[in-house]
């Protein structure tokens, strides 16, 4: 839920024993109320993650509840798009989650490594990241704040959403206000920010939003402060990926548009038919298979090595908790192109290049690939041709031959 910056100074929880059974190791990251540390299950002799909740929360009965009920439902969830959920518990003044450990990097990493994506790649992205939520959707869990911070990439290319239901149990928290919007500003839905709930189609919308980040480099709104990123979609649509990055195929701008839509109604009802529509645009554009990569500097990657000390100079991108009261007022006649939509920008533009390529050239090679197949099946049917004519003249001389 909470984006982490790597963190350099030794912790008071390293060395604990939680519960008697889980061995609290390197600080991996620190975020607004939570900490992610490495971790050892003494039991089972297993690597895990740990996050831990900030001590303020050990005292609240809703958010205990709430805790423990999330953590139950997505501990049941089994797909391979979904961070792997082992235990909880509260082991003095502090609420912890036992994950499973993946060894790489985030999105957000990855994309600050390396740009904005080709369609092949987001397409690679996207799919586990579907299905995981597929899975969750059908399940009746909802996410509430998807974006590249929350999802995770390992070492051996497997992509998964990590931080379900931890959303809703702090919103529910008494030491929060009951009227609040929970999220983070760039990937909030228009009713989350309208009315703090949402369903399926809400983490559809914050997907959508993450396609056009994913293929742009940076996210569609921009304003002066997170308040103002977040209030502009209720009266703005996300544009066209196209119109931002050259060589962004059609069918993109349509996912987008369609996740997107401000009326729920007009967007993809879960995350299975948003799936549904990807496998339909990887086949009209015959997309390649691409295996998503780790970040290569990444917090996890740093905690590994407790030697190694990581500079981050990023600006963090925290999830927020604010009051409705605080949302500025809007001004339905203000210019897109105004100084107060360009002051904020949380994540800002990189250039056209994956991996040091230009994503034209993703373009052309996809070209080339379709023109090499497109060589191969006409040589194959020229030869069948061949081959079945000689058949059929050897067969009206067989006769003579004989």
């Amino acid at each position: 839920m909470i984006p982490m910056e790597t963190y350099q100074q030794p912790s008071p929880l390293t060395g604990v024993v939680l519960d008697g059974r889980y061995q609290v190791d390197t600080l991996i990251a620190a975020g607004g109320t939570s900490d992610v540390y490495r971790g050892l299950d003494l039991r089972l002799d297993r690597p895990v993650a740990l996050k831990i909740m900030d001590s303020r929360y050990a005292g609240d009965e809703h958010f205990m509840t709430r805790f423990q009920r999330e953590a139950r439902a997505v501990a049941r969830l089994k797909d391979p798009g979904l961070v792997a959920v082992y235990d909880q518990g509260l082991d003095g003044r502090h609420p912890f989650l036992v994950m499973e450990l993946i060894e790489g990097g985030t999105l957000r990493e990855l994309l600050r490594e390396r740009g904005p994506m080709p369609p092949h790649a987001v397409a690679a992205v996207l799919r586990p990241v579907l299905g995981g939520l597929a899975a969750a959707h059908a399940a009746g869990l909802v996410h509430r704040d998807i974006k590249p911070e929350n999802v995770l990439i390992s070492d051996d290319g497997d992509v998964k959403i990590a931080d379900f239901g931890l959303v809703r149990a702090v919103a529910e928290a008494k030491i929060t206000s009951t009227s609040v919007i929970l999220g983070t500003a760039a990937y909030l839905s228009p009713e989350q920010v309208a009315t703090g709930e949402t369903d399926s189609r809400g983490d559809v919308y914050s997907v959508g939003v993450m396609v056009y980040e994913l293929l742009t480099g940076r996210t569609p709104f921009t304003g002066d402060s997170s308040l103002a990123v977040a209030y502009q979609r209720m009266d703005r649509d996300v544009p066209p990926p196209s119109a931002a990055i050259r060589g962004v195929p059609r069918q993109f701008d349509d996912l987008v548009h369609c996740a997107t839509a401000r009326d729920p109604a007009g967007r993809f009802a879960d995350a299975a038919e948003m799936a549904d529509q990807l496998d339909v645009i990887v086949r009209e554009l015959d997309l390649p298979h691409f295996r998503v990569p780790a970040p290569k500097v990444s917090a996890s990657h740093s905690s590994a090595d407790t030697t190694a000390v990581t500079a981050r100079t990023n600006q963090p991108t925290n999830t927020r908790v604010f009051s409705r009261d605080e949302l500025p007022a809007f001004d339905d006649d203000t210019d897109d192109d105004s100084e107060a939509d360009t002051e904020y920008d949380e994540y800002p533009s990189h250039t056209g290049h994956f991996a040091g390529v230009e994503l034209e050239h993703f373009y052309w090679a996809r070209q080339r690939a379709r023109r090499a197949l497109l060589f191969w099946v006409i040589a194959v049917i020229t030869l069948a041709g061949l081959a079945a004519a000689g058949a059929w003249t050897l067969g009206a001389n067989l006769p003579n031959l004989i």
